[in-house]
C-alpha cells in the first residue's frame, strides 16, 4: 500500500499523543469509545473507516479493539460513546460489534492503543462485520491517506 504523507491529522480531547486514555473508556470502566477528531484529508477522500488496534496485547496478533467503516466523507468527529450503528462496525477481538475499551491484564504493563483513520478514494459498501484482516484486504488500494493517534493504558 504506498501512502503519501500530507496534512491528515487525527486528534482527541479524551487524551492526548501517548496520554493515558481514561478509565471511563475502557473495558474496567464505562467502555464507551473516546472522542476522536480528523483533519486535513486529502482531495477525492470519499469516505472514512477507523480501527484502534493494541499490539501489546499478550496475543500471536494483538488485539483489535474497534473497527468502524462506512463512515461518510462529510463526517470528520466521532463524539465520545459512538454508537456503531450510525456506521458499519466489522468485529473487534471479541468477535462483537462495536468498539471494546483497553482492559490489560492486571501486572502486564503499559500497552498502546492504536486509533488509524483512513481516508479512502471510494464508497466502498463494505458489508457489515468485517474482522480486522478482512477489513485491511478490502480497503487495499483504496487508502489515500492514514492517520494516527496513539493512547496508552495500564492496569
Amino acid at each position: 500500500m504506498s501512502l503519501k504523507l500530507g496534512n491528515f491529522k487525527i486528534r482527541s480531547s479524551t487524551f492526548t499523543e501517548m496520554g493515558k486514555i481514561p478509565k471511563r473508556n475502557s473495558g474496567y470502566g464505562e467502555n464507551v469509545s473516546p472522542e476522536l477528531e480528523w483533519s486535513g484529508a486529502p482531495s477525492g477522500t470519499r469516505e472514512y473507516a477507523l480501527i484502534c488496534f493494541d499490539p501489546d496485547a499478550p496475543m500471536v496478533r494483538g488485539f483489535t479493539h474497534w473497527v468502524l467503516y462506512g463512515i461518510p466523507a462529510t463526517v470528520t468527529k466521532l463524539s465520545e460513546g459512538q454508537k456503531s450503528d450510525a456506521f458499519t462496525a466489522g468485529v473487534n477481538g471479541m468477535s462483537r460489534s462495536g468498539y471494546f475499551g483497553p482492559m490489560p491484564p492486571k501486572g502486564h504493563g503499559t500497552h498502546h492503543y492504536y486509533f488509524w483513520v483512513y481516508a479512502l478514494d471510494s464508497q466502498l459498501s463494505l458489508k457489515s462485520g468485517l474482522n480486522l484482516q478482512q477489513f485491511w484486504e478490502a480497503i487495499n488500494g483504496h487508502v489515500l491517506e492514514q492517520a494516527r493517534i496513539v493512547g496508552t493504558y495500564e492496569n
